[in-house]
């Protein structure tokens, strides 16, 4: 996608010699913005993300960083964009000025849509009155929490450090302050945890009224030291069977209560979508700012480097690895694992021009044929979506696609 104003991903990539040459094909009509805050109370063993706890002080440090970096894609981005996603580690942990600053900087540096969307992550224990007054103030709309459980001996399986109370404190917090927009989220499948304790976190979850809830399945990451004690049979997960019907019961109580399911892991009041997720699953263009923080322009994927003493040591632009520029069959692919999420489905004209080229488009074909028979997959009023069933099943259908 190209812009007609601003300069080009070419030309900035001529005063950035640590953004590798692939970063500077074209220009790019980026629709968001991605900020990695690293800094968190506590590792959690099933994290996977970039974030670590801070001993040396160095909040105020990447605060400043940051905003040189903003300023440095500034000139890259001509067109508005609609959302802004500063995700974690716990942006939260930065102190009340230090959050205004780093949100003031993202402000000031691009262009920004009347009605766009402003979500900050958040942990219960980090939200003060004094923090959500800073979010509001500086213009955000939207906060996601990471509430994953009510039930504290689960919470300690998880190694949270927030106990339940702490959630609907800080919900109300939020709430007093301004903030239109509340996403809670859940894990479930936690070792140990049972169905009756996951339908007890959901109803506690509805009664604090929020507009969008995430429930994720518990991941057994390679990289994280959860994941590796469970490759050494040291943790049990949780039976396939119950982490059906645990989603299933969202399913169930999430739809009675009026949410719209409409992405596998996500459901919202009507209207009340996360734009930003949306960008991801829809293959959007979004730049990416912070440590680790990844990005997406025209095709190639990036990902700043996951070290904050490295990030902090150059700049303006970060040191970048993990860069990806997908061919044509490999963008086919994606477009099919993303799109699919999306309980909308893709529109059949979509199917018709993805599987009209790329080498592997017979075989697409056949798989999409594959699993509607199986019914894995179906095509409801020219739309192909994955079923019930196959919302359950939907990583192996992706990589049939890719």
């Amino acid at each position: 996608m190209a812009s007609s104003q601003g300069i080009s991903l070419q030309q900035a990539a001529e005063r950035r010699m640590s953004l590798p040459d692939a970063l500077a094909a074209g220009t790019t009509a980026f629709r968001g913005a991605y900020v990695h805050v690293p800094f968190c109370r506590h590792k959690c063993h099933y994290c996977d993300f970039y974030s670590f706890v801070d001993s040396d002080g160095r909040q105020r440090a990447f605060v400043e960083r940051a905003k040189q970096e903003l300023e440095a894609w500034s000139p890259c981005v001509s067109a508005p964009l609609e959302t802004l996603f500063v995700g974690g580690g716990t942006p939260t942990m930065l102190a009340p000025d230090e959050l205004r600053d780093l949100l003031g900087a993202i402000r000031q540096a691009f262009p920004w849509k009347a009605k766009a969307e402003w979500t900050v992550e958040a942990n219960p224990e980090t939200v003060t009155p004094e923090i959500a007054a800073a979010l509001v103030e500086s213009g955000v709309t939207r906060v996601s929490m990471g509430a994953q459980t009510f039930q504290p001996r689960l919470l300690q399986a998880l190694e949270r450090t927030h106990d339940p109370a702490s959630v609907g404190r800080a919900v109300g917090h939020l709430r007093s302050a301004g903030i239109g927009q509340l996403n809670l989220d859940l894990i479930y499948a936690i070792p140990g945890g049972t169905l009756a304790e996951w339908q007890d976190d959901l109803r506690r979850t509805l009664d604090l009224a929020p507009n969008h809830v995430s429930c994720y399945g518990l991941m057994y990451e390679s990289n994280t030291p959860l994941g590796q004690r469970h490759a050494k049979g040291l943790v049990q997960g949780a039976p396939e069977e119950l982490e059906v019907a645990m989603h299933e019961a969202a399913c169930a109580a999430l739809g009675t209560a009026g949410f719209e399911h409409y992405e596998i892991s996500n459901w919202s009041r009507r209207g009340q979508r996360c734009r930003h997720n949306e960008l991801y699953w829809r293959n959007d263009d979004w730049l990416a700012v912070g440590p680790s923080a990844s990005g997406h322009a025209s095709g190639l994927r990036w990902r700043n480097v996951p070290r904050l003493g490295d990030w902090l040591a150059d700049g303006p632009w970060s040191p970048v690895q993990d860069v990806e520029r997908l061919s044509e069959d490999g963008r086919i692919g994606e477009a099919f694992m993303m799109g699919l999420r999306l309980l909308d489905g893709m529109p059949e004209g979509r199917v018709r021009d993805l599987l009209a080229s790329g080498a592997k488009a017979t075989v697409r074909q056949l798989a999409i044929a594959r699993h509607v028979e199986a019914g894995l997959l179906e095509w409801v009023e020219g739309t192909l979506r994955l079923s019930a069933r196959g919302r359950m099943l939907a990583s192996e259908v992706a990589v049939d696609l890719l």
